[in-house]
């Protein structure tokens, strides 16, 4: 790219829109860290002047690219203030951006950004650069190659370099009154000369970012000098769920004559509703002329103290058999009497219907795990694999959070499976909206719930794309995780083709290793109640289940000793409902009694592999029955008056 250094590091003018009412009068595309302080401004030769009718584009200006749009934004229903401008920029931009965007959202370049007189309708994604119904444009880079189709498309003869004095992460490009561009020190909001009408930032502080219902905390408003005349506001707090109904206090304010900040207290409402952590939104409302936004929508956590616990146990103390099993009888039947590749085939043939299973996108995922790995001790927060924890359900990943907060792991990971993204799995559309999938929907594992469990960040990162076995999780770990996520990566390789389970780590794409360890850790960690939830969770979005969860012995059968044999569905639950026992204690040492039997009954002790480990006959209730069973979880069958029920046994 040329680089034209002048006194005072002026640039020439790029294009000659002069005359236009609109004109891009500074852009920040990389900023210091994750790029959230970036910003686009605007400037109107007339002041408060109506953007209605204009839309903003941004153009990839990358040989992948191809000079295509890639974002727009419609500026309709905005203005530009007494200064003739309208900062555009995520909530991390100080001062406080007129009209908001994500963080991290405009490219470093080479690329370009423009004004047009139309509406986002016009410029969809893809859509190529043109000079049609173009206001004004700027080619930016960072340190790169000219763009020289993207000029083309736009018109202009020079790319501007934001990194020209090599301080891209501190610098801007600005633009001076005659048209040509400068790099200088970022002035968001402001004229680029310093001229106009003074704007006095007022910034909102809080001691902290969270505060348990029933606290009373302050919220201080000020500015930098003192003010020479009173000056009065309002601000307001509702945020979703959060309204007047959460909280009581004053919000309005006023900053005395001489002085430059007030506060304000607020006290939380400590009621009976299990609401969920909610969070307030700490905005200005009502600034008067001459005052703008420093900061604002301004994020605190209300910790909700009624959350619920589930009857049954998190994964690190695990209970069994209250969970019931859903999903339509006899989801199972078409396995019976197949064996080998025909019974691989006729599992595939009902969780992957076609007609029958749906596809969720990735961003409804974040509402099917939020459900699905809900804390059982805390209907607040999330379970984390891995790190076998709790975490609130309010502290998913973001752009700009990436520490101590969770996020989606894929236990068949995507870079090992060839699974990818869409732009349309960041819309989150809820679960009567999906797409018709398959089992060559290769695609639809990158938002299979089955294969996606809440993770804490920085775990997710160690993890990589590991093997398990190769990852073994954090030190100290319980190991309560591991036959979960061995019958994750056991379904994924049965639901989608071109996936598979093999011994050792082979590197080769839709195969995951390494299996003994899967075998083994299957065996370790049964299903627990805590997985069954999340199963019977999962198939009310997808419609289908993982089956190594609802009869874990399948497991065996397609990959274990039992590979080949003809499955009988011999330990089938159907019948559990006709015949009522318990056994207890429950766990024990290897001596229980079955209590709800009326008549003498039939035992039968079966490994969580399906063996048949032990038999006992003509068995009474109350009577104590000894095995010498090593530490594990069994599954007892019982058979009385001609009907049949199976119970897990838990023994110590």
């Amino acid at each position: 790219m040329k680089k034209i250094v002048l006194v005072c590091f002026f640039l020439c003018l790029g294009f000659t829109h002069l005359s236009a009412q609109i004109v891009i009068n500074e852009l920040d595309s990389d900023s210091d860290g994750i790029d959230d302080k970036e910003f686009v401004e605007l400037k109107s030769q007339q002041a408060n002047f109506s953007l209605d009718g204009y839309v903003l584009v941004m153009f990839n200006g990358s040989f992948s690219g191809q000079d295509q749009s890639y974002f727009s934004l419609d500026l309709s229903n905005y203005q530009t203030d007494e200064n003739g401008i309208l900062l555009i920029g995520s909530t991390f931009v100080r001062p406080f951006p007129q009209l908001l965007i994500a963080p991290n959202t405009i490219q470093n370049g080479a690329d370009a950004v423009a004004v047009y007189q139309g509406s986002e309708f016009d410029f969809p994604e893809f859509t190529p650069a043109t000079t049609i119904n173009l206001v004004d444009a700027l080619v930016y880079g960072t340190g790169d190659a000219d763009a020289t189709s993207l000029l083309n498309a736009l018109n202009l003869s020079q790319q501007i370099d934001e990194d020209l004095n090599g301080q891209k992460d501190f610098e801007s490009i600005q633009r001076n009154a005659d048209g040509s561009y400068f790099v200088g020190n970022p002035t968001p909001r402001m004229t680029n000369d310093g001229s106009g009408i003074l704007q006095t930032p007022v910034e909102i502080t809080v001691e902290s970012k969270k505060y348990d219902e029933g606290e009373t905390f302050a919220i201080g408003f000020s500015t930098e000098s003192p003010v020479s005349q009173n000056l009065s506001f309002s601000f307001s707090l509702e945020n979703n769920g959060f309204n007047f109904s959460d909280f009581y206090g004053s919000t309005n304010i006023t900053i005395q004559a001489g002085e430059s900040s007030e506060t304000v207290f607020i006290s939380l409402i400590d009621d009976n509703d299990d609401e969920g952590d909610e969070q307030m939104l700490v905005r200005f409302d009502n600034l008067p002329q001459g005052f703008i936004p420093l900061n604002s929508q301004v994020l605190i956590r209300v910790v909700d103290n009624d959350f619920t616990m589930s009857d049954f146990g998190a994964p690190t103390n695990p209970t069994f058999d209250i969970v019931e099993r859903t999903g339509p009888a006899g989801y199972y039947n078409s396995l019976d009497e197949t064996s080998g590749q025909e019974l691989r085939d006729s599992l595939q043939a009902i969780i992957a219907e076609e007609g029958v299973v749906r596809a969720q996108t990735y961003s409804d995922v974040i509402t099917i795990v939020k459900k699905a790995d809900q804390n059982p001790l805390n209907s607040n927060q999330v379970w984390l694999v891995y790190t076998e924890e709790g975490l609130p359900k309010l502290d998913l990943q973001s752009i700009t959070d990436r520490d101590s907060v969770w996020n989606r792991e894929h236990t068949f990971p995507r870079s090992r499976g060839g699974f990818f993204s869409i732009e349309e799995d960041g819309i989150a559309d809820g679960k009567d909206i999906f797409w018709n999938t398959n089992a060559d929907s290769l695609r639809h594992g990158n938002s299979d719930a089955h294969g996606l469990r809440a993770a804490l960040s920085n775990e997710n990162s160690s993890r990589s794309n590991h093997y398990y076995g190769d990852y073994n999780g954090p030190d100290g770990n319980l190991g309560s995780f591991k036959g979960d996520v061995a019958r994750s990566v056991f379904f994924m390789a049965i639901r989608y083709n071109d996936l598979s389970v093999e011994p050792g780590f082979p590197e080769m794409e839709g195969v995951m290793g390494d299996l003994d360890t899967l075998l083994a850790w299957h065996q370790q960690d049964p299903p627990d109640d805590f997985e069954m939830n999340r199963n019977n969770t999962v198939y009310n979005w997808q419609k289908n289940r993982n089956p190594f969860i609802d009869q874990p012995e399948l497991v065996d059968y397609i990959w274990g000793d039992q590979t080949g044999d003809t499955w009988q569905q011999e330990l089938s639950n159907e019948a559990a409902d006709e015949l009522m026992f318990s056994l207890y204690p429950n766990p024990n040492s290897g001596g229980f009694y079955i209590d709800g039997i009326k008549n003498r009954s039939d035992i039968s002790v079966f490994s969580l592999t399906g063996k048949k480990i032990a038999e006992r006959q003509n068995i009474s209730s109350h009577q104590k029955i000894n095995l010498n069973l090593s530490p594990g979880v069994y599954l007892i069958k019982v058979t009385s008056e001609n009907k049949t029920a199976v119970r897990k046994m838990i023994v110590k």
